[in-house]
């Protein structure tokens, strides 16, 4: 965790602020979990005093420019609850007009707990007993949402480089280069924040630069083509939150596939179907928790068909539970090549 910044300077005045009220529990670290890549995320910190409901900083790339955000629950109950947002910085406006959306604010979860309800009701139905277990997953996190930051790049570049290799390597490329060709934020931010770079930025950067911290030719490349094309990412946006129009824009890139769309549509779109597909670690733990088996692509997207429209939904409610898929086998081999 990061130290708070000194007193006197979280009392600086901020550009722009806002109350986000929202229906229920809050639970900003829940919420804002899948923005988080790794304990050193130049881009997400948590204070050491965060209060009784918690406290988060972050820094985006805004259409208006940097930005830095101070998110803090000043009352949650189980009825209601109350986030204050200040925000620092050209994006400042935006952040706050934003700052619903991003919190999981039309996030509206009535749909799946009405099918659950429903699905729990029937004993003949195969998925009733996942269905309630869901729902008291459900009951004990009832704070958690699905955010929507408004912001594809940022989640283009993060996916990207996770393609096709293991966490540690895809958090330390982006700390790496995040700290090296990112922007001090404005704003009191913690020590050690930066602003991610602008799509210009991710552009320029030298070959070596990405080779120093171990992103191949091909991650690279990928990049470089999303950043070239940016505002036609965030035009996505304007499609509502995923869904099949977005996939299909998003996979006409070269190097974007059907697991990186959904990275992206989860965190920028607030895609509430999207499912990662491929990837290396998800359908055993799905599976697991189903069944108490591993699975595969397709045993997992079977288990989730009684769940269609909902299926990031149960992903987030089957990793906040806290149970996990017994790990067997050899694990994949972190390769570094940064040195050659």
């Amino acid at each position: 965790m990061t130290p708070p910044p000194p007193a006197d300077s979280r009392a600086a005045t901020p550009d722009a602020e806002t109350e986000v009220r929202l229906d229920g529990p809050a639970d900003l670290v829940g919420t804002l979990f899948p923005l988080r890549r790794g304990g050193g995320d130049p881009t997400l910190q948590r204070p050491l005093d965060g209060g009784p409901w918690g406290e988060l900083w972050r820094t985006q790339r805004t259409p208006e420019g940097p930005a830095t955000l101070r998110l803090t629950v000043e009352e949650s109950t189980q009825a209601a609850s109350t986030v204050r947002v200040r925000a620092w910085g050209p994006g400042a406006a935006w952040s706050a007009g934003q700052a619903g959306e991003l919190l999981g604010q039309g996030d509206d979860w009535a749909e799946f707990d009405a099918l659950l309800g429903r699905l729990a009701g029937e004993p003949d139905d195969p998925a009733g007993p996942a269905a309630s277990a869901l729902a008291a997953v459900r009951r004990r996190r009832r704070g958690l949402r699905l955010l929507r930051t408004g912001i594809v790049l940022e989640s283009a570049v993060a996916a990207v480089l996770e393609q096709k290799v293991t966490g540690v390597e895809a958090r330390r490329a982006w700390r790496g280069l995040i700290r090296q060709h990112g922007e001090v934020p404005p704003g009191p931010a913690p020590e050690g924040m930066r602003v991610l770079p602008d799509a210009e930025g991710w552009r320029s950067i030298p070959d070596h630069d990405w080779h120093r911290a171990g992103v191949g030719p091909q991650r690279m490349r990928t990049i470089r083509r999303m950043a070239a094309v940016a505002p036609a990412l965030e035009r996505t946006l304007a499609l509502g939150r995923g869904g099949e129009a977005v996939a299909r824009a998003l996979c006409s890139i070269p190097g974007v596939g059907e697991w990186t769309a959904a990275e992206i549509t989860q965190r920028a779109h607030g895609d509430a179907d999207a499912i990662s597909v491929g990837d290396y670690h998800l359908a055993h733990v799905v599976c697991h928790w189903f069944t108490g088996e591993r699975g595969d692509d397709a045993d997992m997207l079977r288990l989730m068909e009684p769940f269609a429209g909902h299926r990031q939904r149960v992903v987030r409610l089957i990793t906040a539970s806290g149970v996990a898929e017994e790990r067997r086998g050899p694990k994949m081999t972190i390769q570094d090549h940064r040195a050659h």
